[in-house]
């Protein structure tokens, strides 16, 4: 297949995850899903996804949560974590844009740890098709990971608060990309959210980049 450039990955591990309601203890990027962080997880797929460069931003408790990047993943500090997500998409955007050959990012969030690395290839063949923007739908839900192409980065670094894509698509063409056969887009806001994925993941029948579940 013939490329339109490069299409680089971020994955988003700067906030603080304060829903989870622990006053004590590691930050959400860290919190231990089978004996690895959450964070481990979602960097795997955006690595075995063949996208690159690999960015992972990191903001609260920003040390430890870069300690965990595996070699050649290029950590980016977000000082702003505490405003929002949308500090963090721009801490991405703002690093990558110093790399004139990259033209789009796919952008993947750190306590996702169930999203398979064909979701992030399929968003960036979305772009390699002629999208600008695309979103990953599950059951025809949108989700992550997300596009956004390079002329759409204005835009973003204009956005404020704790929404990030959502802002960006409202009253924009969107490519939707159906991903619902490479993984699943459960996020951990609570400790019981954890604890379900944990059970997901206790019986996943696992191959390359996709996650099932038993019936």
């Amino acid at each position: 297949m013939t490329t339109r450039g490069t299409i680089a990955a971020a994955v988003l591990a700067a906030g603080r995850g304060s829903r989870l309601g622990i006053d004590a203890g590691p930050p959400k990027p860290l919190l231990d899903l089978g004996g690895r962080p959450l964070v481990s997880r979602v960097l795997d797929a955006a690595v075995a996804s063949g996208l690159g460069p690999v960015v992972l931003v990191v903001g609260h408790d920003a040390d430890a949560v870069a300690a965990v990047a595996p070699p050649g993943v290029e950590v980016v500090r977000n000082i702003g974590w505490s405003e929002g997500i949308s500090t963090s998409l721009q801490a991405a955007l703002r690093h990558l844009a110093r790399r004139g050959v990259v033209h789009a990012v796919v952008v993947g969030l750190a306590d996702q740890p169930l999203v398979g690395s064909v979701a992030w290839q399929r968003l960036g063949a979305a772009y390699d098709a002629g999208a600008g923007l695309a979103v990953a739908t599950y059951g025809g839900v949108r989700a992550n990971p997300v596009l956004i192409g390079r002329e759409h980065w204005p835009d973003a670094l204009a956005l404020t608060g704790d929404e990030g894509a959502r802002q960006l698509f409202a009253g924009r063409s969107v490519v939707e990309v159906p991903c619902d056969d490479t993984g699943r887009p459960d996020d951990v806001d609570t400790i019981a959210d954890l604890e379900a994925i944990e059970a997901i993941d206790s019986r996943a029948v696992r191959q390359p980049g996709t996650v099932r579940t038993e019936e």
